[in-house]
């Protein structure tokens, strides 16, 4: 049987997400549909009060990727979902109103939503997306002004988080997720290896450390039994 090559050109091509079988994805792609349409009927009872406004923003949708593909990643967790989204819209608004250049009211608006999610611990990769549809949402957003974060984009949000929440507890996953403890062992590896290890590879990766943790000491834990069998 062929083999695919996982080398030079080809590796691009390599799924990197571990841990997921097709049987978790086809749940999740149902997950994220049903927490997409959630949100929309939410924000279309929004609208009722807001007709200008949109009734689902369209970053919502890789919100759903997060929450229902990978809930256990830092950056699908409920308040960088929610407050990441609704602080680049606030920050979307505000440099709408300040900045009359579109294209550099965009790039602001990006860093400046970047630099206050990192700074509040809600770090959310599609609040970035929301940064740039509120500055290009037209007219109605410039008039309904924070209205709209207030609105439409923190409905959108709390509707999806909600839907999530209620999903993972049939789903069998942790939501929010908590990290399942594993007790260390006599000789091993210690917390404090694990956070300089991460320090010296000056780089962001993205899983809890007490995810890590737990799969390492669960990894020497198995190392142990084999070679105690051998």
């Amino acid at each position: 049987m062929a083999t695919v090559e996982t080398s030079g050109r080809w590796r691009i091509f390599v799924p990197k997400l571990a841990g997921a079988s097709l049987h978790d994805r086809l749940i999740a792609c149902a997950g994220a549909g049903l927490g997409v349409l959630v949100a929309a009927l939410v924000g279309l009872g929004v609208q009722d009060i807001f007709p200008a406004l949109p009734f689902l923003i369209a970053p919502i949708g890789a919100s759903a990727v997060l929450v229902f593909v990978v809930p256990s990643s830092p950056l699908a967790q409920p308040w960088p979902v929610f407050g990441g989204n609704v602080i680049s819209a606030l920050v979307g608004v505000t440099v709408l109103h300040m900045v009359p250049v579109t294209f550099a009211a965009i790039a602001i608006a990006v860093a400046a939503s970047i630099l206050l999610m990192s700074l509040l611990r809600c770090l959310h990769p599609p609040s970035g997306a929301v940064a740039i549809t509120t500055i290009l949402g037209g007219q109605a957003i410039v008039d309904a002004g924070y209205i709209y974060p207030m609105s439409i984009v923190a409905a959108n949000s709390a509707a999806l988080l909600a839907a999530g929440w209620l999903f993972h507890r049939f789903s069998g996953h942790s939501y929010p997720h908590r990290a399942v403890a594993t007790p260390a062992l006599p000789v091993g590896l210690l917390r404090a290896d694990i956070d300089q290890a991460v320090q010296e590879a000056h780089e962001s990766f993205d899983i809890d450390l007490a995810d890590l943790e737990a799969l390492l000491l669960t990894a020497e834990r198995i190392a142990e039994q084999r070679r105690g069998t051998q």
